[in-house]
């Protein structure tokens, strides 16, 4: 099927109501991918009223967990098939490599077949009351209209993660994507409709946050929202949602550490893995990434030794477009965000670190891109903008420790706690650090899978809530106890009488 360019409400492909329009161009080299629909608030306004309406009085609300479990089967399946369209058109909006497209929609397949299996096993719970005479139960109901909000690094498995505990939990949604990468949510909503879902209960809005966005948080039929995004923007939406005292659940990414303990120089096969993995938290899709490793904090003894091999390998990491298949790591989203994380750089350099490799724009065959070196920047200085600003791109910092305290305690120090990892060969050391760690996702002698099975989130100002896992599904849920008594009986409470 051709790539719809419109907005999808109640069921059908329409236009904006104000006939706004915006160009879609790929990062990597400025072409035009397409020109989408570009939603105003009253469009938005138009799909919760859709979504409402579904929820309400259409026929969803009554489909069983089990049924429900089925559909997303069949979506899984429907993508799975589909899977090399939805990369392309992943790899066109975002100038992501291909290969690691594909890897996304892979993830996306499991985690609605993850999903579709919690649906489909979702009875509750008989709650015991003490009394033979007395029922009781838990039961899980859907929240009702959500309002989905997602970012442009990951533009369709971050949707996924919302869309399928949304769906499974019996939700009608709106799903406003980021309006720089449309096109794989605008597909899904296809395989949506291919699979089964009635018309109303999955809508989708293009737009910029403020207009198209914004009812989505203060918007009295919203019973949920939930955004993946920045830190303010993220305070502007919990703001927004006050009002109607509305669920929220807010994933604003992370100032994540990576720790790295003296004894991986033990052997040279420890010592490699971690430079590499290193390398690997930092750098793939050009640090775009939530909870990249962007804070090295690693072993005074080995800080050298570590930092110079992460020099040298950061600077033959070749960057590419989406179809280049020598390339290693893409573009920037976009020149505005070239133009911030450029600036990151000389204010930290300004600051007194020390520029080790990268801190410029690509050249010759990617100047046509938005494209960034491998950056790292070696001697911050703890409690600088270096190291408590998100730069989200290929820039890494990096810091020393000498004790095992102390290297928690620099981990730590961040109003961020989305994620983080710890590197040592001694693994009762390792889990020590892992368990004194405040970040919602550890990783020991590795650094980022994820599990559709565990949960993702993060403490302090990374946000609250909770994607993915059981808890997933308990986002879009409201629970109710249902007591009843088999036995009714007059209490005696009052005594009833004339007297």
């Amino acid at each position: 099927m051709n790539t719809p360019t419109t907005l999808y409400i109640d069921g059908v492909w329409q236009a904006a109501a104000a006939g706004g329009t915006r160009e879609i161009r790929c990062p990597a080299d400025r072409s035009l991918v397409a020109e989408v629909s570009e939603a105003a608030a009253a469009d938005t306004e138009r799909a919760i009223a859709a979504a409402r309406r579904a929820f309400d009085v259409g026929p969803w609300r009554g489909t069983t967990a089990p049924e429900r479990g089925e559909l997303l089967h069949r979506v899984a399946d429907l993508l799975a098939e589909r899977a090399e369209e939805f990369a392309l058109a992943e790899s066109r909006d975002t100038g992501k490599r291909l290969v690691e497209s594909r890897i996304d929609i892979d993830d996306c397949v499991a985690c609605f077949r993850w999903f579709a299996k919690l649906a489909g096993v979702d009875a509750g719970r008989v709650v015991d009351a003490g009394s033979a005479d007395v029922v009781s139960r838990v039961v899980h109901e859907p929240v009702g209209v959500c309002g989905l909000i997602s970012p442009w690094n990951y533009p369709l498995l971050q949707t996924v993660w919302k869309v399928a505990p949304c769906l499974a939990a019996g939700n009608t949604f709106v799903l406003k994507p980021s309006e720089l990468t449309p096109h794989t949510s605008m597909l899904l909503m296809g395989v949506l409709t291919d699979a089964g879902v009635p018309a109303g209960v999955a809508n989708l809005v293009l737009g910029a946050g403020p207009e198209a966005g914004a009812p989505l948080s203060t918007h009295a039929d919203v019973d949920l929202v939930s955004f993946t995004g920045g830190l303010v923007t993220g305070r502007i939406i919990a703001a927004g949602a006050a009002a109607t005292v509305k669920k929220v659940a807010l994933e604003l990414g992370g100032k994540n550490p990576n720790v790295v303990f003296a004894d991986v120089a033990v052997t040279d096969e420890a010592f490699d893995a971690a430079v590499d993995n290193a390398l690997n938290a930092a750098f793939v899709h050009s640090g775009q990434v939530c909870s990249a490793g962007a804070r090295l904090v690693v072993e005074e003894s080995i800080h050298d030794r570590f930092v110079d091999e992460l020099v040298r390998r950061a600077e033959l990491i070749r960057l590419g477009g989406p179809f280049d298949e020598r390339a290693e790591t893409g573009p920037l989203i976009s020149a505005a965000h070239r133009d911030k994380v450029t600036a990151y750089v000389e204010q930290a350099v300004s600051d007194g670190a020390v520029l080790r490799c990268g801190g410029r724009w690509g050249e010759g065959d990617l100047e046509q891109g938005y494209y960034y070196l491998p950056t790292v920047l070696d001697g911050v200085r703890r409690g600088s903008a270096a190291v408590i600003d998100e730069a989200f791109g290929p820039v890494v910092t990096v810091e020393t420790f000498r004790t095992e305290d102390e290297a928690v305690e620099i981990a730590n120090d961040t109003v961020y706690g989305l994620a983080g990892a710890v590197w040592s060969q001694d693994a009762g050391k390792a889990q020590r650090v892992a368990n004194r760690l405040r970040h919602g996702t550890i990783w020991i002698n590795d650094y980022h899978p994820y599990l559709p099975q565990a949960e993702w989130g993060g403490y302090g100002q990374s946000g609250f809530g909770r994607e993915l896992g059981l808890a997933g599904l308990g986002e879009y849920q409201e629970s109710k106890h249902v007591y009843q008594n088999l036995r009714p009986a007059v209490t005696g409470w009052f005594g009833g009488t004339d007297d």
